[in-house]
């Protein structure tokens, strides 16, 4: 098991907004369990990087702003040089008790390097597509579900995501790599352009249409020659649900 964690608290992000902010700022992902996590903080080589960690931090800002509710939402960094690391069953064990009583739908956002096997999840571990599974179903049953995960390879995880209540939306496909995880990014290319589309995105199958549009325009511009071609699976239920979840924005 891996260990590690490292809890990062979004109350400054949250206070930001004002205290009329959840009385007068109420919608359609109330009851939304939501988790963003950081799975590594290196490079390919094994050095401390900062790009998954920043994209945390700007994902859990985007999606606050985005409408996604204050007090359902966590996010976590999987460092082990963290101030106040914790343990993954402290982790898995938090997500578990909000998705408890948070449970009109879930937003599971992940971004970390991969391999074939799956995605990097702390110093010693990794987290393959079954275990995944395993975890999203427990967490989040037949509610609608929206999984993310920035990776390479993470096309691995769609099928065993695949669910009529799901719509899951990886990095890259399950043969390509992804990228923007060295020391000289901001953030892994993929998640920059979620955090780049989310101000404008009105639903999340709009978010995906724009992240993957902005993928391309950068993996063109870079020249680079095997892009890494996002996958996006929407089943048939989300199909119907997903242009009903419209993201929401601050009052004027």
């Amino acid at each position: 098991m891996c260990r590690g964690f490292s809890l990062i608290v979004t109350a400054a992000l949250l206070a930001a907004a004002g205290p009329g902010f959840a009385q007068t700022w109420g919608g359609r992902f109330d009851g939304w369990t939501t988790a963003v996590i950081a799975g590594d903080w290196r490079d390919s080589g094994g050095q401390p990087i900062e790009a998954f960690d920043n994209a945390r931090r700007d994902v859990t800002r985007g999606l606050l702003a985005a409408g996604l509710p204050r007090d359902s939402l966590v996010d976590f960094s999987l460092r082990p040089d963290a101030a106040e690391p914790v343990t993954v069953a402290e982790v898995l064990g938090e997500v578990a008790e909000i998705a408890s009583r948070a449970t009109r739908g879930c937003l599971l956002y992940f971004t970390s390097h991969g391999s074939p096997e799956g995605m990097v999840f702390g110093p010693d571990a990794t987290l393959a597509p079954a275990d995944m599974a395993n975890l999203v179903r427990q967490w989040c049953g037949t509610r609608p579900t929206v999984v993310i995960v920035s990776a390479c390879y993470s096309g691995v995880f769609v099928n065993a995501l695949a669910a009529p209540n799901r719509m899951v939306l990886t990095a890259a496909s399950r043969e390509r790599t992804s990228f923007g995880c060295g020391a000289e990014e901001t953030y892994p290319w993929f998640d920059g352009c979620v955090i780049e589309t989310l101000p404008t995105a009105t639903d999340f199958l709009a978010l995906a249409a724009g992240t993957r549009a902005c993928v391309a325009r950068k993996e063109q511009e870079a020249g680079v020659a095997v892009p890494s071609e996002p996958q996006m699976f929407v089943g048939a239920e989300m199909q119907l649900r997903a242009p009903t979840l419209r993201f929401q924005r601050p009052p004027a």
